[in-house]
């Protein structure tokens, strides 16, 4: 008979992948919901006007809309300074705790808004827009009385606490605070600078969609960011960091693009042309004949390798174990005790010893396997003697 030469084909491997290609798919598509979802739940963009989220403030700015306040959300540096441009007066309210912004940048934005209210400002962001007033640690009251007689801390009167204080650092200055928390430390201060104005907030909680509406945080928030009749809500993003900044696309070379598409399609056929099998299959004649010694001495060779001394001894065993039932004149299906009890019987030796030497028996070293094999092949001879005056006697 001859074998026929079977060369798997594309069709029958992606086949026999589909399981897999399927289940990797189910994976990735529940990994990326599972990633929406958990976004979602956190909160999106803390104090952004279109996140509805605990986190947002999306309630501010549509209320502010309701009351007639046109809210611009500028997505970029250049849009947030067109619509400074368009809208005089207006006012600015500027969250960057990340510190986005450079200082170039802040005293851009300074110079067109006529209000500027910057939400936990950073180390920068107070040396450009409000030199007077320095940062006084992290503020947990509850609640935060106005103490001052601006308008919008007499509006909300009091407001959730937890933020930010600030202080402010140059005497004599115009400058409002408001909102106290200890010694000098303020959570609102407002300064003055002619026809302009600066207010460093440090109540984070009074602004997000879920403390608006405890104490007067709706009405400080209301206030505050309606001073006028434009408001531009602006949330720098890691885009806006350098300026003139260009991407990577814009960065990499012409050539760039090509050759990868070359090379991906390199890949592709390199992955057809060897891919496919090593090479053709052989065909031999059957059945093919292995000699028993080589089978054996390959065994041997993986037991001593894997130090398997058991495994060994127990394959000599079980050889021993079939010719000593067949030199007893036992059945193929006789039992290992039967076994042992017609051996004892025939050699006149001990049933546990001779159970111990054919079951029991591990061997830990490469003598004590050798030995008991010896012992094995001892037993045999003895039960073949035992057996054979009995064979010659006249019946």
């Amino acid at each position: 008979m001859t074998a026929e030469p079977v060369t798997p084909t594309i069709r029958a491997a992606t086949r026999r992948s589909l399981f897999w290609v399927i289940a990797i798919a189910f994976a990735v598509i529940v990994a990326l919901i599972t990633l929406i979802a958990r976004g979602a739940a956190s909160g999106g963009t803390p104090f952004s006007a279109t996140n509805p989220a605990p986190a947002g403030s999306k309630a501010i700015a549509e209320v502010l809309k309701q009351q007639g306040v046109s809210v611009t959300v500028p997505s970029t540096f250049r849009a947030a300074e067109s619509g400074l441009r368009t809208a005089n007066p207006s006012t600015l309210f500027l969250v960057d705790p990340d510190g986005h912004l450079t200082e170039a940048r802040l005293r851009s934005l300074a110079r067109l808004a006529t209000h500027i209210v910057v939400l936990s400002p950073t180390f920068t962001q107070l040396k450009v827009l409000a030199p007077q007033v320095a940062a006084a640690g992290v503020v947990k009251k509850a609640s935060l009385p106005s103490g001052c007689e601006l308008r919008a801390a007499t509006n909300a009167r009091t407001v959730t606490g937890t933020g930010t204080g600030y202080r402010l650092m140059v005497p004599g200055t115009d400058a409002t605070a408001c909102f106290g928390s200890g010694k000098s430390v303020y959570s609102l201060i407002d300064v003055r600078f002619g026809n302009r104005s600066v207010t460093v907030l440090g109540t984070t909680d009074a602004l997000s969609n879920e403390h608006v509406s405890e104490r007067g945080n709706a009405a400080l928030a209301l206030t505050l960011l309606g001073d006028s009749d434009r408001l531009v809500w602006y949330l720098p993003t890691i885009d806006d960091s350098v300026s003139g900044a260009r991407s990577i696309a814009q960065l990499t070379p012409g050539w760039v693009g090509s050759v990868a598409a070359l090379l991906i399609l390199v890949a592709i056929a390199a992955a057809f042309w060897r891919g496919r099998r090593l090479g053709p299959l052989v065909v031999e004649n059957l059945p093919v004949v292995v000699r028993a010694s080589e089978t054996m001495e390959g065994r041997a060779r993986l037991y001593q390798k894997g130090g398997a001394r058991l495994h060994a001894l127990d394959s000599l065993r079980i050889g021993a174990i079939a010719r000593l039932g067949s030199i007893c004149g036992l059945p193929r299906l006789a039992t290992v005790d039967e076994v042992i009890a017609a051996v004892a019987a025939v050699t006149g030796r001990d049933a546990s010893a001779i159970r111990g030497l054919l079951v029991d028996a591990a061997p830990g070293t490469d003598r004590e396997l050798v030995r008991l094999s010896d012992a094995l092949l001892d037993l045999e001879k003895a039960a073949a003697r035992g057996i054979r005056p009995t064979q010659s006697q006249p019946t």
